[in-house]
């Protein structure tokens, strides 16, 4: 007994390290610095693990051609084979997407998706032609070079990129754009067993079937980092930064405001860091919400509000400069025009009226009686008694000699003394 008990000591361990081991990860939207970071990390476990494989589950409309090359970089000097997989079913590879399945060890997609569509544009969605043949003729060059050294098909490569085609998984695989087409990953992974890929200037043969499967997931700054990385989100921040900052000048003290609008900017220039921002956009969005803050203490009949109006809007047009990007990173012109409209109406209305409501005369406590009529209830010479509102009161005539039963209008007030002035009629 004593015998098989330490046998079997001695076994499982061997039997936990003789189980294979498959990092696996998701990337469902656009390709930015938070998802090419997240592959790098997901790259660096999988070597540190020694993992037989990493899985990148693909759905992607594209995204920032910067961050596409990071990525393609990373999969092409991956220690460990990257096996990409578009899914699941309805799951598209597009764009950026198109670069980095081409550029895995091995490329896979489920059953209902497709691959393509990787023509340059702007982030604004169009580019003149002179650029737009830089740019066409760059991107064509890269996914040229990826195919030929993972040896697929270059033609359909280039062709994804000049003439924006897009294929089934059946097409894909018919035309050597892809390896395989599995149902999900279990079956992937039963499809790739034994498959021999150079990884490293070294022929490694995979061993992937009934693998473990380490589902990785983004950590939380990398999620932050994927929320704050949309330009609409950047835009909405960098607003939001600006009016909490407006407002704790103009009510030094208030703090909350302060506090909330630096936290704002502070994220919004850290996703436009990200982004190709257009600084003179920018200059117009600064310059439109302090022409709302001048329609509020100037009389311009409207024309400081048309000017707000018109120098935001052109602002958040221009804020995302064009590029050499990948589709499907803009600003919404939904959001745009929501955000212009809610600024015009807010300034207006909501903190006009703060503003107009501060400058009103007080009506209550001792400020709220100056300028109040009242009558003398004897001779101020200087000093004498008064009646205000029912009430008596010291006063001191700022006038010369005041007669008894004269109207009288308080100038002033101190420590409970009146300072009064001869009311005319």
């Amino acid at each position: 007994m004593k015998t098989r008990l330490s046998v079997l000591i001695v076994l499982i361990p061997s039997l936990l390290l003789a189980q294979k081991k498959v990092v696996s990860i998701q990337i469902d939207g656009t390709i930015n610095p938070a998802s090419a970071e997240f592959i790098h990390r997901s790259i660096e476990k999988a070597g540190k693990e020694n993992a037989e494989c990493l899985v990148i589950q693909l759905n992607t409309p594209g995204g920032l051609l910067k961050s596409t090359r990071v990525i393609v970089s990373d999969i092409l000097e991956s220690p460990v084979p990257i096996v990409v997989f578009v899914s699941p079913g309805g799951a598209h590879a597009g764009s950026a997407g198109v670069f980095i399945t081409l550029s895995a060890h091995i490329a896979a997609m489920a059953p209902g998706t497709n691959i393509g569509a990787a023509h340059p544009v702007d982030l604004q969605g169009k580019l003149d032609t002179v650029m737009s043949e830089k740019v066409t003729n760059d991107a064509a060059a890269f996914i040229r070079s990826i195919a030929e050294k993972r040896k697929r098909n270059v033609k359909w490569a280039e062709e994804s990129v000049r003439k924006s085609i897009s294929i089934t998984e059946k097409e894909a695989l018919k035309k050597d754009v892809i390896d395989l087409i599995a149902e999900n990953t279990e079956a992937l992974l039963d499809q790739i067993d034994g498959k021999p890929v150079t990884v490293a200037s070294k022929t490694k043969t995979l061993e992937t079937r009934d693998a473990k499967i380490e589902l990785v997931e983004m950590g939380m700054f990398e999620k932050i980092l994927d929320l704050i990385s949309d330009p609409n989100v950047a835009y909405i921040f960098l607003l939001l930064g600006l009016y909490g900052m407006l407002f704790e000048l103009y009510n030094p003290g208030a703090i909350l405001p302060g506090i909330v609008g630096i936290i704002c900017l502070t994220l919004a220039f850290y996703s436009m860091h990200t982004l190709p921002v257009n600084y003179a956009g920018l200059l117009l969005i600064v310059f439109g919400v302090i022409l709302f803050l001048l329609e509020i203490k100037i009389v311009s009949h409207g024309m400081l509000t048309l000017g707000a109006i018109v120098s935001l809007l052109l602002g958040s047009m221009m804020l995302i400069r064009p590029d050499a990007e990948l589709a499907f990173q803009h600003l919404s012109w939904g959001v745009i025009i929501s955000a212009v409209g809610f600024s015009a109406l807010f300034f207006l209305v909501v903190l006009g009226m703060g503003i107009r409501a501060q400058r009103l005369k007080p009506v209550t406590g001792v400020e709220g009686m100056i300028g109040e009529i009242g009558e003398s209830l004897e001779v101020l010479n200087p000093v004498g008694t008064v009646r205000v509102h029912g009430e008596m009161w010291q006063a001191e005539s700022l006038t010369g000699p005041i007669k008894k039963g004269a109207r009288i209008r308080i100038a002033g007030i101190k420590d409970l003394l009146l300072f009064v002035e001869t009311a005319i009629e």
